[in-house]
């Protein structure tokens, strides 16, 4: 602490210094994820349906079954992918804390040539590498090796879960758009309300990942654009030919 008051942090405020970066960024990643699909599918279901079909009961059943089924889809899905990476992390500390009580001579010797490689002398890497050990020698075995923090490893339950909660979440704005207004009115209103909720998740996912915001806005309102004229368009033609 110097005279005028606490010593400054080195860290900047803007810059992840702290753990659990990981885990933080896959749970907020399955989220915009999750409902960015939900308001995507759900609306071009409903959309397409509505072309079709002014029956309200048919596209409430319609707009239903593409929620749940989304749901569970997409909470499979998340759970089946983050279950393999994170077995494959476990299955690489498991081996990297075997190595480190039967062999700890060879593994600080390969922890120091991995210094050296990232150009300190032989002495500093050395002196890093026996430091490093002493502290937390799986940690720094993991780091330096694998690039792996094992209080990142992400849980399959915890992203299958986001994923799924923020699916429905997404999923409603487009169901209550679609019900809510009069006939005539819907499937405009569910336009407007798709494209908006699109554009805040695709410059929340933008700046979760440190991407451009326009760009990566405008990427997702004028993909989901796409998906609902081209369902809109369907959904009318086999409403006027009398398939439906």
């Amino acid at each position: 602490m110097d005279a005028d008051g606490p010593a400054e942090s080195p860290f900047h405020d803007d810059e992840p210094h702290n753990g659990g970066l990981a885990v933080r960024l896959n749970w907020l990643r399955a989220g915009v994820l999750g409902a960015n699909d939900g308001i995507v599918s759900v609306a071009a279901v409903v959309v397409g349906v509505a072309g079709a079909t002014g029956h309200l009961p048919t596209i409430l059943t319609a707009g239903l079954a593409a929620l749940v089924g989304g749901a569970v889809s997409m909470a499979l899905g998340e759970y089946v992918s983050v279950s393999s990476q994170s077995d494959s992390q476990r299955s690489l500390i498991e081996k990297e804390r075997w190595e480190l009580a039967h062999m700890p001579e060879e593994e600080l010797a390969e922890l120091t040539a991995l210094y050296e490689a990232k150009g300190l002398s032989t002495e500093t890497a050395a002196l890093v590498a026996a430091e490093l050990t002493a502290h937390d020698d799986l940690a720094a075995h993991l780091s330096a090796e694998l690039n792996i923090d094992p209080d990142d490893i992400v849980s399959p339950w915890h992203a299958a879960l986001a994923s799924a909660v923020s699916f429905v979440i997404g999923a409603i704005l487009p169901m209550l758009a679609i019900l809510l207004p009069p006939p005539q009115w819907r499937v405009p209103v569910t336009f407007l309300v798709v494209l908006v909720a699109l554009a805040l998740t695709g410059a929340t996912g933008a700046r979760i990942g440190g991407a451009p915001v326009p760009r990566a806005t405008v990427r997702v309102v004028v993909g989901g654009a796409v998906a609902l004229l081209a369902t809109f368009l369907v959904g009318s033609w086999l409403g006027a030919s009398g398939v439906v």
